[in-house]
């Protein structure tokens, strides 16, 4: 059923409806439900053109004709999916009403909560259309007036969103994912009240999270809660609830619904650093140091599975590196004889928001794909947020993956020195302060929310205090706004930040630049050094502040041979300013410090204003949160913008030498448009690259795969992309793929 007559059916049955309960009489309950009839008739009818503005122009913003997915796609489809079951709520009471069996309080209690989110899902729409008006044409993201983003996003997050955390929770998802969705849910807010009481998950039992009755049975009450709970406790919180999926119960009733591997052993690489060649010249070396930002030199943890025992995996420099995880920290089932070396190894770095979960919490599907595929898979536990702040996992994946490389033979895979291809499952490609259609749904998903983005994102940005003593404070969910100043902040990356971003740019194969340091002396100083002491002019710092994907791509057109490579990432590390932004919020005086730069501006202020206030039609006012206002401070740092956190804003030369790219997206996911530009941005530039988008999944699918048909289905995806990797059309190859 096409929009337009899905809404005018809808449009019929609810006079219908309104006229039926109209002539009931005075009674409470007869009103209500005319009065939720004629509120569905308006906002249907309301919402209709709107959608069909964004429909009529969403085709431009696919990456091509076969991969009909973007943002704008995505809101559409989820403002659908209400107005269907709304339709089929107004068939039934149209058909049942008369019906001594008819539950009228029932229905009423459904068809207000489902008004309440079609509401909202209009003010989205609204939204959509005014970033449509004011962005660059084909483009996702915005990218004019820092403004009036600010502007945008701070009206945005006003929004009421406990309506789709009750009876509406899950209702754009497969149905077979909904009981989960309730499952987490309930269990949320009970967490939530353990952790009010200071009880931050550490002596909570699995049991006691999914028992709070009246949470289970009041879907209104559980929606409040949930709302109050994502907007205001803090990345503590999230830590500690992402984690539970680790309690020694679940993980080993996940491990026996799991495959049954041969390995799994947790090793612990040493911090020392070690020669490898140089990817351009091998028989010149480079010296990968070991990850050192923040706390010093310290081992990295990594977790080795593999289906068969392999040779080598059983060596005694192998095993001198296990880390005892208790009884099943190797798992040794019988088989008849000892494998042969693994033609490939796949790199496994597993998601949580940069701040939660180990390989542990994605052991489950690692095993099944290491049965599938043949493969030995080694996932790395690189250290988590707020404790240990970007660029410190960053380089303990790398250096992971260099040791690797350098001791294949232990791993059961040889010849490979950098990876052949990346799979990339709905991967964040876009951290900076921005905004963008598939951004929206953050106000309806329960697995990934705007205020919980912007906490992960903090924390991982080097915002978020680490400073617990006020645990009164902490336990009713206040955030700690304790800012780090700039003179803190380059100390901790001229101690820590090693020279992982300078081995990279060799292994790939770069030029350096004339006054950079020669490759006979291996690079020794940090990224923040080398920062220091890069020439004045290429990129200042106020010209980063407004760098932009379009200025990007006119940059990457122009480049000689001789500019710095390290130019632009390093850049990004340079000083900073503290504020309490939420990484899609701007500093409120974003306006003034623009206007002191005298920086080009798109819109003047008047404008600006003027088109955040007249983004909805008068007469049109959606719900606002009952929260007050929402806290979400970010270290309003360049950081964001370094290309190693944010690779949507990497420079072309630094694209052009990644390996095929393999990107899994989910299409209602808030980060779909990440993808979405990301491919788009690596098929300009020429390299291989594909996108498969999974329809009425959530973020984080692989972590359900054993949960439905559709969530198989989806994982299953992923392998076939990883298989194109290992196996390619034409010659074959050892490879290393990273996933």
């Amino acid at each position: 059923m096409d929009l337009r007559t899905m809404t005018q059916s809808l449009v019929t049955l609810a006079e219908d409806n309104m006229a039926f309960f109209s002539s009931q009489g005075p009674g409470e309950t007869a009103r209500r439900l005319s009065g939720v009839f004629a509120g569905v008739r308006e906002q249907a009818l309301g919402l209709e053109p709107a959608l069909g503005r964004l429909l009529s122009v969403a085709h431009l913003f696919d990456l091509d004709a076969e991969t009909p997915a973007n943002g704008y796609r995505s809101l559409v489809h989820t403002a659908r999916c209400c107005l269907a079951h709304l339709l089929h709520k107004s068939r039934y009471v149209a058909s049942n009403r008369r019906s001594i069996f008819f539950r009228a309080s029932h229905n009423l209690a459904e068809l207000e909560a489902y008004l309440a989110a079609l509401t909202q899902l209009r003010a989205l729409a609204y939204y959509a259309q005014h970033l449509l008006a004011t962005n660059r044409p084909g483009r996702l993201f915005f990218e004019g007036d820092e403004g009036v983003t600010a502007d945008f996003l701070r009206e945005y997050v006003t929004l009421h969103k406990g309506c789709f955390y009750g009876r509406c929770l899950g209702f754009q998802f497969t149905p077979a994912i909904r009981p989960f969705l309730q499952t987490i849910s309930i269990g949320l807010v009970s967490f939530g009240e353990h952790y009010k009481r200071n009880e931050t998950g550490l002596g909570v039992t699995a049991s006691s999270l999914f028992t709070s009755g009246r949470f289970a049975i009041d879907p209104e009450l559980r929606g409040a809660e949930f709302e109050r709970i994502i907007q205001n406790l803090d990345v503590h919180f999230w830590k500690a609830f992402w984690n539970i999926t680790e309690i020694e119960v679940l993980s080993s009733l996940a491990n026996m619904a799991s495959a049954t591997v041969r390995v799994s052993r947790l090793l612990s690489l040493p911090p020392k650093a070690f020669e490898m060649p140089l990817t351009a010249d091998p028989k010149l070396m480079v010296t990968i140091s070991p990850p050192l930002a923040h706390t010093g030199p310290g081992p990295v943890l990594v977790r080795l599975i593999s289906y068969d025992l392999r040779e080598g995996q059983d060596s005694e420099e192998l095993s001198s590196l296990v880390r005892s995880e208790g009884p099943r920290s190797l798992e040794l089932r019988p088989r008849p004889q000892q494998a042969p070396r693994s033609r490939s190894l796949v790199v496994h770095i597993h998601g949580g928001g940069f701040v939660a979960q180990t390989s542990k919490s994605h052991e489950p599907y690692l095993k099944s794909w290491a049965q599938e595929l043949g493969t030995p898979i080694l996932s790395i536990d690189y250290s988590l947020a707020p404790e240990a702040p970007f660029p410190r996992a960053l380089e303990e994946c790398f250096y992971a993956y260099c040791w690797a490389v350098k001791h294949c033979a232990l791993l059961a895979a040889y010849g490979v020195r950098v990876p052949d291809g990346i799979m990339a499952a709905y991967p964040a490609t876009m951290l900076q302060s921005t905004a963008s259609p598939s951004r929206l749904l953050s106000l309806m998903d329960p697995l990934l929310p705007l205020s919980v983005l912007s906490k992960c994102v903090s924390a991982y940005a080097g915002g978020e205090t680490e400073d617990h003593s006020d645990s009164d404070q902490k336990a009713l969910g206040m955030m700690g706004l304790v800012r780090r100043d700039t003179a803190l902040l380059f100390r901790d990356l001229r101690l820590g930040a090693s020279s992982w971003l300078n081995s990279f740019l060799e292994l790939s194969g770069h030029k350096s630049h004339p006054n950079s340091v020669p490759v006979a002396e291996p690079m020794r100083r940090s990224v923040s050094e080398a920062a220091l002491a890069q020439p004045e002019g290429l990129l200042g710092t106020d010209s980063l502040k407004s760098l932009t994907l379009h200025d990007l791509s006119l940059r990457g057109s122009s480049e000689t041979a001789d500019t710095p490579e390290l130019s632009l990432s390093a850049e990004t590390l340079g000083p900073s300013t503290p504020s309490a932004v939420n990484f899609l919020l701007g500093p409120e005086d974003a306006p003034e410090e623009a206007e002191a730069r005298d920086e080009p501006r798109e819109l003047s202020t008047k404008d600006r204003v003027c088109s955040v206030g007249s983004a909805f039609p008068e007469g049109f006012h959606p719900r606002r949160s009952s929260q007050g206002s929402i806290r979400m401070p970010l270290y309003s740092s360049p950081i964001v913008k370094n290309p190693f956190m944010s690779p949507l804003l990497a420079p072309d030369s630094m694209l052009q030498t990644l390996p095929p790219v393999h990107i899994v997206a989910c299409a209602l996911d808030p980060m779909l448009d990440d993808s979405v530009m990301f491919a788009r941005r690596l098929r300009s530039l020429g390299q291989p690259v594909t996108l498969h988008v999974v329809e009425d999944l959530p973020h984080g699918f692989l972590s359900l795969a054993a949960l439905c048909r559709e969530t198989r289905q989806a994982a299953a995806v992923c392998v076939e992309r990883i298989r194109l990797v290992l196996n390619p059309p034409g010659p074959s190859a050892p490879t290393t793929p990273l996933v």
